[in-house]
């Protein structure tokens, strides 16, 4: 199967329409079997999905032959990720939980926690339950990669207590968050953990 760099070097998310442009591209050629083929496909839903071409990724995950585990995590993923963003939420919620149940049975510890955080997105009812899950998770993990959901998450988990009022805790996952970007992050996720310290740090000056 494809580890996670390898479909790194092909998106920009930032871009999903150049990023369509290399999965098809990634998938003219002969050095991928069938489950990387497969899982080079859910991606290119995926960049497809984010284009807001919603029915046409969700057909192209039809012709994906999900008989390999790995390749049925990604397919739940990303039909789930669909769904999320045509507003669906609750029906969502069903295939991240499948996604992150199978991938963490596969030891596949990237794909779990990536369902563990669309969970947080899609059911926000239960968002700071779902973040913490997936911190504790990835906290675990030994490859650096899915080590740096670590910055992500303690953010994502910052912003949640932040808008429930809760500064102070958020202050304290903002700055983990920075801890992390310094550590395994993006010169972009450095630059984010910072911003979001000086937001907190305004709120809770305004709040004395």
């Amino acid at each position: 199967m494809l580890e996670q760099k390898n479909l790194d070097h092909l998106w920009n998310f930032d871009d999903p329409a150049a990023s369509e442009v290399r999965f098809r591209a990634a998938m003219t050629e002969d050095k991928y079997d069938a489950d990387e083929l497969a899982e080079l496909a859910t991606q290119l839903g995926r960049a497809i999905g984010l284009q807001g071409r919603l029915e046409e990724a969700d057909a192209l995950l039809d012709t994906i032959d999900g008989d390999e585990p790995t390749v049925a995590v990604r397919v739940l993923l990303e039909r789930g990720r669909l769904l999320n963003s045509g507003g669906h939420e609750a029906m969502a919620v069903p295939l991240f939980e499948q996604a992150a149940e199978l991938a963490d049975h596969l030891g596949e510890d990237f794909l779990a926690v990536d369902a563990l955080h669309m969970l947080a997105l899609a059911d926000s009812a239960h968002a700071e339950a779902w973040t913490r899950s997936a911190l504790e998770y990835a906290s675990t993990a030994h490859d650096e990669r899915t080590k740096r959901w670590m910055v992500e998450l303690h953010s994502n988990l910052g912003w949640i207590l932040h808008r429930a009022g809760r500064p102070t805790e958020a202050m304290v996952e903002f700055q983990l968050a920075e801890q992390w970007a310094e550590r395994v992050g993006t010169h972009r996720q450095q630059e984010e953990a910072r911003e979001a310290i000086q937001e907190c740090e305004q709120t809770l000056t305004a709040a004395k």
